[in-house]
């Protein structure tokens, strides 16, 4: 397959699915790993490669991405209020996926003091706060450390999630749109949060109000994908396609 070829066929498969991890890119192509990163350092107008992931170089916001430190005083009271909803969902001797964000920060707090669980989690300010909580057996997955979401990322941490059993993910958001799905800043996050969501019995995405109608670089699931939304104004449960 010729350059122009293969160029085509990136733009038509983002088109589709708007991030392709460069291993994927590189089956779908029939080349190396190494052509696919040649092919997009040269066509810079076209397409970006960010943490592993190929993207559409226009779906990138002209401004600085997120950052963890700016976002944690942003609707602190929604945050909050979402958060001890979905804290009161959490059972005892349940094993829970607990997303990154500062939402879930402070989700991870609220866990009720007297409950057994075990919390999969894979960021640092939600490590943080689980690391003191004496009835919380924390597994924290580990990879290439990710300052902007102070967060990891690696295959060991997407295989480790593939072989377990969690009966409930709570997952964050940039932004949630009934046509464009559920949005984060982060491309290496979409692997974690599909993982997680794929192997939850049940999947919630707990957001502040702020974020309906706010559309961020890259989707990793739909509206429909989840059991309930939960925001400050209540949980609301939804039937999962």
């Amino acid at each position: 397959m010729l350059k122009p070829d293969r160029l085509r066929a990136l733009a038509d498969a983002l088109a589709r699915q708007n991030v392709l991890h460069l291993r994927d890119a590189a089956a779908l192509l029939g080349v190396s790993e190494m052509t696919v990163r040649r092919d997009i350092a040269a066509s810079p107008d076209r397409f970006t490669y960010l943490g592993g992931y190929i993207v559409n170089a226009t779906d990138l916001p002209n401004h600085a991405g997120y950052s963890l430190e700016q976002h944690t005083d942003h609707f602190a009271q929604a945050k909050a209020e979402a958060s001890a909803i979905a804290a009161g969902l959490i059972g005892d001797n349940e094993t829970l996926f607990i997303d990154c964000g500062t939402t879930l920060g402070t989700l991870a707090r609220l866990i009720p003091a007297e409950l057994q669980v075990t919390v999969v989690c894979y960021s640092l300010n939600v490590a943080e706060v689980l690391r003191r909580k004496p009835n919380v057996r924390m597994i924290l997955l580990g990879g290439v450390y990710v300052p902007s979401s102070d967060s990891f990322a690696g295959e060991e941490s997407l295989d480790m999630l593939r072989r377990m059993g969690i009966n409930k993910a709570f997952i964050s958001a940039g932004g949630v749109d009934p046509a464009r799905g559920v949005t984060c800043w982060n491309f290496h996050e979409v692997a974690l949060k599909q993982a997680a969501m794929a192997n939850a019995v049940e999947r919630h995405l707990v957001v502040d109000t702020s974020k309906f109608g706010v559309v961020k670089a890259v989707r990793f699931s739909q509206i429909d994908d989840f059991d309930s939304i939960i925001t400050e104004t209540g949980q609301q449960h939804r039937q999962r396609k």
